[in-house]
């Protein structure tokens, strides 16, 4: 008996089945309405849920304050903010308006809870310093639009299942929503609406891409409508569910648009550094970078190690930006400032001669009148009169020059004062000297703009100890 060869559409169809097969939603999936109501359930603030949120609120704004990564995600995972996200992409799936309804309303009741809490918290808590974890979610990248989508479509696939899986938890700590809501939280408690602004913007953008999420699996899935008896009602309720999508849907692409080209743009701004400022033409370190994109009028700033930068360099460079196919970038202004410049002060190595000659024309007049031991005492005074000019010469610092860099890093700046001063190390009996910097704010910066001024300080007074003094 021989064997039958299968055919090429044979062979398709076999797989055809086979893919079918394993990637069928279907299996396992809950009953239609149990779904529903397992969501509609999760959707409502009231009693344990709101209690349960303040807490989570308050254990997310102390993790965000003390930059611990492991007691943030543990607020992520006892939080109920899920729910409501959810039940919009629901309600705009099943042609549900109370559902909507009910789910912005909680939603909103969340969110304000939320961000007062976090205020409260921050607005009484001694430690105001924005972290790493705080400045992370400050403004959304392409990374963040995709997790929120990504997130949002193993949500409602794992919330259709009849065993709820470990995947639901994982799902609150990828799309991290309460974080942002603990960053609009300080920056309402410290009065840095930045951050308000910036916090409250990636929350938006989370969960417009959950729920965006949420009403593709739910549509997908052909989960049922509700019914109406009345037909105009049906169709007018089927029209305001299709303009709230839009609404939803528009923004959100615009958004997903605009994040992705300053993802790019970003990409590219760092992609030439790395290129022509650390490995190419100039070969130097780049002490602070500021990449501020906008799609008409983006800016470019950076503070490089060395000597300063001839124009002409900074117009080639510029060109590079512009013209070369690994960037190609438009509608910026290029800024390329020096770590150390060219210092206009007293010539102090002319001070230095003009003394050392004056005491040596001193002692050669008295050496006829003078003992050795006279002799020995002028030596030691003009060597010691040497070494203090030389140090008051290192120890000046063109301040004009540093003040006027600094403004435009930090336009709240209002005076510094910079100097060398001794140090006696009590332990060791050791006297050793420090440089010292001074200065004073109207508003005093954040923890990383003042790490880059001490940094760009640094640089400028060739020191590694440099300690700075803010008021």
């Amino acid at each position: 008996m021989t064997r039958r060869v299968p055919t090429p559409a044979m062979l398709l169809r076999m797989i055809r089945v086979f893919l079918q097969d394993l990637f069928n939603l279907n299996l396992d999936k809950a009953a239609d309405q149990d779904t529903i109501e397992y969501i509609r359930k999760g959707v409502i603030f009231r009693g344990a849920n709101l209690w349960i949120l303040i807490f989570a609120i308050m254990v997310a704004s102390i993790g965000l304050n003390k930059n611990s990564a492991a007691v943030i995600i543990g607020a992520m995972l006892i939080s109920p903010l899920m729910g409501p996200i959810m039940g919009v992409g629901l309600g705009m799936g099943i042609n549900d308006i109370p559902l909507i309804l009910k789910s912005l309303k909680n939603l909103s009741i969340a969110v304000l809870i939320s961000i007062v809490t976090s205020a409260l918290y921050f607005a009484l808590s001694p430690l105001n310093d924005a972290q790493s974890e705080l400045l992370s979610r400050k403004s959304p990248d392409l990374f963040d639009v995709l997790i929120a989508f990504f997130g949002g479509l193993a949500g409602i696939v794992a919330g259709s299942r009849q065993e709820k899986s470990n995947a639901i938890p994982g799902v609150a700590i990828a799309t991290a929503l309460m974080p942002p809501l603990c960053t609009a939280g300080f920056g309402l408690g410290t009065m840095q609406f930045d951050y308000f602004w910036g916090g409250f913007y990636l929350f938006l953008i989370n969960g417009v891409f959950i729920s965006l999420a949420t009403w593709i699996i739910v549509r997908f899935l052909n989960y049922p409508h509700v019914e109406f008896i009345d037909p105009k009602r049906e169709l007018r309720t089927k029209q305001l569910i299709f303009l709230f999508t839009l609404i939803t849907i528009i923004p959100s692409a615009v958004t997903a648009v605009r994040v992705v080209q300053e993802s790019i743009f970003k990409n590219k701004v760092n992609l030439f550094i790395d290129n022509e400022i650390r490995k190419g033409m100039l070969k130097r370190s780049v002490i602070t970078k500021d990449i501020y994109y906008t799609r008409d009028s983006s800016h470019i700033t950076l503070f490089l190690s060395g000597d300063p930068i001839p124009s002409t360099t900074v117009h080639a460079l510029s060109d590079r930006l512009k013209e070369d196919k690994s960037y190609q970038l438009r509608h910026f202004t290029l800024e390329v400032h020096p770590e150390v410049g060219k210092q206009d002060t007293v010539n102090y190595s002319n001070l230095i001669k003009e003394m050392s000659v004056q005491l040596q024309t001193e002692f050669f007049q008295n050496t006829l009148s003078r003992n050795q031991e006279e002799l020995t005492r002028k030596d030691l005074q003009i060597e010691n009169l040497e070494k203090q000019i030389a140090s008051y010469s290192a120890q000046q610092y063109p301040l004009d020059e540093i003040a006027g860099q600094l403004k435009k890093m930090d336009p709240n700046l209002q005076s510094i004062s910079i100097a060398r001063l001794p140090k006696f190390e009590v332990d060791s009996t050791r006297l050793d000297s420090m440089t010292v910097a001074m200065i004073r704010f109207s508003r005093k910066p954040n923890t990383t703009k003042l790490n880059e001024i001490k940094s760009f300080l640094a640089g400028w007074t060739r020191t590694t100890d440099l300690k700075l003094i803010v008021n």
